[in-house]
């Protein structure tokens, strides 16, 4: 069945195939760098970048960066089904990664990936990696490059070539139909930018703390062994117990140790961690000086 894409509904996004080595300067270590590619369904506007990985923050990062190139963000994104952000492909309703549909959530926009080995759902993207390997890779093939950034700045006006070239089908440049067609159509960009936080599932143990990246942050006494959902950005560790935030923590390295807030501790234990040798002594001085002796 032939498909039609409104201006502006759907961005299909994918890794390509392909892949361009980047030599560190100072070992001589020679790393891959994958290929990020997404492309507007209506007039195959493409955004084409560099990232280290396919995990779930590269990937992520690299979806925020393409929504900046356009301008705008648009009502659906269709993904295949990567490991790292989609938890179960179904066919009729998938299990998204929570950090993925936390994203989604922010620029207020819909996941919708692809159905299980049906490839030509994202045909669009599937031609857009094509044209990138054609007009983008073909001509980093005989360079070396020493840095992400370097290899990013030589892809950029590659790809704004691509965007500008007359395409055989619309016989228009891409760019020009995007400004007149698909630009107006997005929705505007978040007043506040994304913060990419990771969500994990853990349990509370009955010492009121949690193992996050070992180290051990405190959570109301209430909740001990209970299934508890933790928010993780860069600076703040959160903890949410049916939607609700009962604890936030600074983020710390993990080293074994523990961070404990005392109201989260039951009252034997506030009472028990308040007896200090200084307690015992200011306490038995009011009896008398022997008794503090």
């Amino acid at each position: 069945m032939r498909q039609r894409h409104p201006a502006g509904e759907r961005l299909f996004v994918e890794f390509a195939g392909h892949t361009v080595d980047v030599v560190c300067l100072e070992t001589g270590e020679v790393r891959t760098a994958q290929i990020f590619v997404a492309a507007l369904g209506a007039l195959n506007y493409t955004s084409v970048e560099a990232t280290w990985t396919q995990s779930l923050p590269d990937w992520i990062n690299s979806l925020v960066r393409a929504f900046a190139f356009l301008g705008g963000v648009p009502a659906q994104v269709v993904p295949d089904n990567l490991k790292s952000t989609v938890i179960k492909a179904c066919f009729h309703d998938p299990a998204i990664n929570r950090t993925y549909g936390d994203m989604a959530a922010h620029y207020e926009t819909a996941v919708e990936p692809e159905r299980p080995r049906k490839s030509k759902d994202k045909a669009k993207v599937e031609g857009a990696v094509l044209l990138a390997g054609r007009w983008i890779l073909v001509h980093l093939c005989n360079q070396t490059f020493f840095s992400l950034d370097e290899l990013n700045a030589a892809i950029r006006p590659l790809r704004d070539r691509l965007n500008s070239r007359v395409t055989r089908h619309l016989c228009a440049r891409r760019r020009t139909l995007f400004e007149a067609l698909d630009k107006s159509a997005l929705k505007p960009m978040p007043a506040e930018p994304y913060v990419y936080a990771e969500w994990k599932l853990r349990r509370a143990g009955i010492d009121d703390h949690i193992d996050v990246d070992r180290h051990y942050y405190s959570v109301p006494h209430r909740l001990i062994k209970q299934k508890l959902w933790v928010r993780i950005t860069a600076r703040t560790v959160e903890v949410f117990h049916q939607g609700q935030r009962v604890a936030v923590h600074a983020k710390t390295s993990g080293n074994h140790k523990h961070s404990t807030i005392r109201d989260h501790m039951p009252p034997n234990h506030r009472f028990r961690s308040d007896w200090t040798a200084e307690v015992i002594r200011t306490r038995a001085a009011r009896i008398g000086p022997h008794v503090a002796t």
